[in-house]
């Protein structure tokens, strides 16, 4: 395959060209209540090829390697129609690797039986639990190796791996219908992380029935204590995205409001994007441009330092390469996206931030949210009153809303347990989706968050 690539791009004529093209394994098993919905393995391969002609992009996804030099040709060509201007694109060093993973437990040498039979034991787990009326058990994972070339004289051939489970319970007494999931996963413990999760599978159902008898909240506003999800999906979806460098680009507003040096919430408050965590969904050595990954602070002592970037971003707005151009896979093109996002620890323990809160809310866990620019708003699984300082009553059906510069500045404590969750899930940009990322935090507390409830 190297000698394939490199031989086709070498007879192409822009100012820019690379090729990515990758070969990949998955496995999907999906219980939906009693039925398995999904069971089966499934391969595929194929690239895209991106040109560069007087700043204008073209791209052709492919399947047949041996056409390559046909679709370099048709990518120059529609480049060539809507480049107007000159190249600004980020210089990055040449660079020629290969990248092998390491599993402590191959999921290709574990038979499908086997896989299957694991899932089924965790629905069988929850479906157990009285007051649970359905379930939702989905596992999957894929090996993929990714081949990348351009015209500056890189290569790279890389393997990655993952294996991830996701359980949903969800309990009904009547009307009331309440949720709880869970999800587990690796891209190096391959599937050693998803086997043992018995308690954890049925402590998620158990949440669900306990949620059935919580009394629902009273919208107000109130000091919340948040656990590390919550949090995490907070410095994801509320501030991470905002940190794009193609989205701060192309927004003159946004810009403004993340322009560098900006005082963005207290000394001890630092967020980061970090794609050089190994074990986590969004690790990975080299972006799809064939960047290194890094490690970039976004905020750093409560200050705007840093953005994340393509080669482009970075070239249009002056600044460094990060590493942070990922594509769902080779019929999409790279765009601005986060890795590992999280806050990093502070000082103070859980139990140390729970006594010094006389009255409040301690909220847990994520279903979901929205993000339009600033603004955000998250529903949160479940929450317990505060009151002197100890947890109190369990409430549910809560949101939390607000804007994202203004809750950053109400963090008024950081808690030292950091936890980063292997979110079963991922993130949605531009059509791409669902990317696989992690996120986490420590607890925190936030003061005056706008809490929607009855």
């Amino acid at each position: 395959m190297q000698s394939l690539l490199e031989e086709a791009i070498k007879k192409s004529n822009a100012d820019y060209v690379d090729i990515r093209f990758e070969e990949s394994q998955r496995t999907v098993v999906e219980y939906l209540g009693k039925e398995l919905e999904n069971i089966g393995i499934s391969t595929s391969r194929g690239g895209i090829v991106r040109a560069i002609v007087n700043g204008g992009w073209g791209s052709v996804s492919f399947q047949d390697p041996e056409e390559l030099s046909h679709y370099i040709t048709l990518a120059i060509e529609a480049a060539r129609l809507v480049g107007k201007s000159f190249t600004r694109m980020a210089s990055a060093r040449r660079i020629r690797d290969e990248v092998k993973v390491v599993i402590k437990k191959d999921p290709r040498e574990i038979s499908l039986a086997e896989k299957k039979n694991l899932m089924e034991e965790y629905n069988d787990i929850l479906l157990k639990i009285p007051r649970i009326q359905t379930t939702s058990v989905r596992y999957h994972d894929v090996f993929l190796t990714k081949y990348f070339v351009n015209s500056e004289g890189s290569y790279l051939k890389q393997e990655w791996c993952e294996v991830v489970a996701v359980v949903q319970a969800i309990a009904r007494e009547g009307s009331n219908v309440q949720p709880a999931s869970e999800s587990f996963g690796s891209t190096t413990e391959g599937f050693l992380a998803i086997e043992g999760k018995h308690s954890l599978v049925e402590d998620t159902g158990l949440r669900a029935v306990a949620l059935l008898d919580a009394v629902p909240v009273t919208g107000d506003r109130y000091t919340v204590i948040i656990d590390h999800k919550l949090a995490g999906v907070f410095a994801h979806e509320a501030f991470g995205h905002i940190s794009e460098g193609d989205l701060i680009y192309e927004n003159e507003r946004l810009r403004e409001m993340m322009k560098l040096g900006n005082q963005f919430g207290v000394d001890n408050l630092h967020i980061l994007d970090n794609a050089t965590l190994k074990g986590y969904r969004g690790y990975y050595c080299y972006d799809d441009e064939g960047v290194p990954s890094s490690e970039t602070f976004l905020i750093k002592n409560g200050i705007l330092v840093g953005r994340l970037h393509s080669r482009e971003t970075a070239g249009k707005m002056e600044e460094g390469i990060t590493g942070n151009a990922r594509a769902i896979n080779y019929a999409h093109r790279p765009i601005v996206r986060m890795s590992n996002t999280y806050i990093l620890p502070g000082e103070k323990s859980f139990e140390e931030i729970l006594e010094e809160t006389s009255e409040g809310l301690y909220v847990r866990g994520a279903r979901g949210g929205q993000t339009n620019g600033e603004m955000f708003t998250f529903s949160a699984e479940e929450a317990f009153l505060i009151q002197n300082g100890k947890l109190a009553g369990r409430v549910r059906d809560l949101t939390l809303t607000g804007n994202v510069f203004e809750t950053l500045k109400n963090i008024d404590a950081i808690g030292n347990d950091l936890v980063i969750i292997n979110s079963g899930g991922g993130c949605g940009k531009g059509a791409q989706s669902p990317l696989p990322v992690s996120f986490g935090s420590p607890h925190i507390r936030i003061q005056n968050v706008l809490i929607g409830g009855r």
